[in-house]
């Protein structure tokens, strides 16, 4: 009975004991559940609270804390003062032609304001090319003066070229018809005496640095690389024939020959439609070049000089010399007014003859519009030009036949 009572406390101690140690386990189980669901809780808020800071910080964040910080001082506070004369002198055009750009070649070259930032506006695209092309300056250069990135300026010299040559060359760059062809002929007879003319050729040499391919075909007689462009202009010194391109090595009579002007005029359907007796002899349109060309019936040049020209050959020649010095003029001019054209540009090749293009374009455009180059510019003008040789004296018989008639023509008159 004694071991029954005894064993039987002992169970009970035992089931009391398990009892309380369950209840422990219990109560730690629950306090580590509550201490991991309380650190879940602060851990939540204190990344809700973090998102939260982030979000407003980012809200109140300029949106320029990214760009490179730049001065456009220049551009917006120098160049608004500027008289007529000096905003001529540094952008070779007039206000009222630079206005007449920005409202042709804004709906192409224009831009629109992102979330990011503004636009560059249209006239101070069309001021940057300006500038480039008139002074033939370095990219960076240009970007620091109108405080603007370096492939802003790459861009807008390179969006000029491409909108001058789609929307401006068909206007101020047409190909002359029959009619024009009638009115250009009558300014030449009366401002320089030679009837039937149409128009001056001449080549010139514009300087570029030395292209990856075939460098030594653009190393000219002179010494320097260079690309030809090859201008018909009329009585006034405008372009109304271009083709650029050629290598400097190549000599103009061989541009001519594979230029599209010769194809055009080649057959001589365009320029005899309105033909003229001259001293006994039917004469159509004729253009007049210098001993560099080969003699046509619409091509016309002065007497090799061998020291037995007659009287005669001699007044020929100081006629014809006399009326081409246009087109010397009209390249004067051009490369006074446009820089690139004068010094050794250091664009892709493709590039500078986009440029060469547009400095015709806009040279007609300012002839017309009266925007006179300033005298000291096309004063201190060195018309850079190699030596050529004089093509012998051999040609179309017809070609001959028309000389020798404007010959007679032009001594019957003295």
């Amino acid at each position: 009975m004694f071991l029954f009572t005894l064993f039987g406390d002992r169970r009970v101690l035992i089931l009391i004991f398990i009892n309380l140690l369950i209840k422990l386990l219990q109560l730690q189980f629950e306090g580590w559940l509550h201490v991991a669901t309380m650190n879940i809780i602060h851990t939540r808020r204190r990344l809700y609270s973090r998102r939260r800071m982030l979000r407003f910080s980012r809200q109140r964040a300029s949106p320029v804390i990214w760009t490179h910080p730049r001065t456009t001082h220049w551009w917006d506070v120098i160049v608004p003062t500027f008289n007529r004369r000096q905003f001529v002198k540094n952008f070779r055009v007039s206000p009222e032609t630079f206005d007449y750009m920005c409202r042709r070649l804004g709906p192409t070259i224009g831009r629109r304001d992102t979330n990011y930032r503004l636009c560059i506006p249209v006239h101070k695209r069309v001021g940057m090319a300006l500038w480039k092309l008139a002074t033939n300056n370095e990219y960076r250069t240009i970007s620091h003066l109108f405080g603007v990135g370096v492939s802003t300026v790459l861009n807008s010299v390179r969006d000029f070229c491409e909108a001058v040559i789609q929307v401006l060359l068909p206007l101020h760059l047409p190909v002359p018809d029959g009619d024009k062809f009638i009115e250009m002929a009558a300014f030449f007879k009366e401002r320089w005496g030679v009837p039937q003319c149409v128009g001056a050729i001449d080549g010139s040499h514009i300087p570029i640095i030395a292209p990856e391919d075939y460098a030594s075909d653009y190393f000219n007689r002179k010494g320097w690389h260079s690309i030809v462009l090859q201008g018909v202009v009329n009585g006034k010194g405008q372009f109304w024939d271009v083709c650029v391109g050629f290598p400097g090595s190549v000599h103009d009579a061989r541009v001519l020959k594979q230029s599209e002007l010769w194809k055009r005029l080649g057959d001589g359907q365009i320029l005899n439609m309105q033909k003229q007796n001259i001293a006994g002899h039917e004469i159509g349109h004729f253009l007049i070049g210098d001993p560099a060309y080969p003699l046509q019936t619409w091509l016309m040049k002065p007497f090799s000089d061998t020291g037995r020209l007659t009287q005669e050959q001699q007044r020929f020649n100081y006629k014809i010399s006399s009326a081409r010095s246009v087109v010397e003029t009209a390249f004067g001019r051009l490369k006074g007014r446009w820089r690139c054209l004068m010094k050794r540009n250091d664009c892709k090749l493709e590039m500078v003859k986009k440029m060469v293009l547009t400095c015709c374009v806009l040279h007609n455009m300012c002839e017309d519009n009266g925007d006179r180059c300033p005298e000291d510019i096309v004063d201190t003008l060195t018309h850079m030009q190699p030596p050529l040789t004089a093509l012998p004296e051999r040609g179309q018989q017809e070609g001959a036949d028309v000389r020798a008639a404007l010959m007679r023509h032009f001594n019957a008159n003295e």
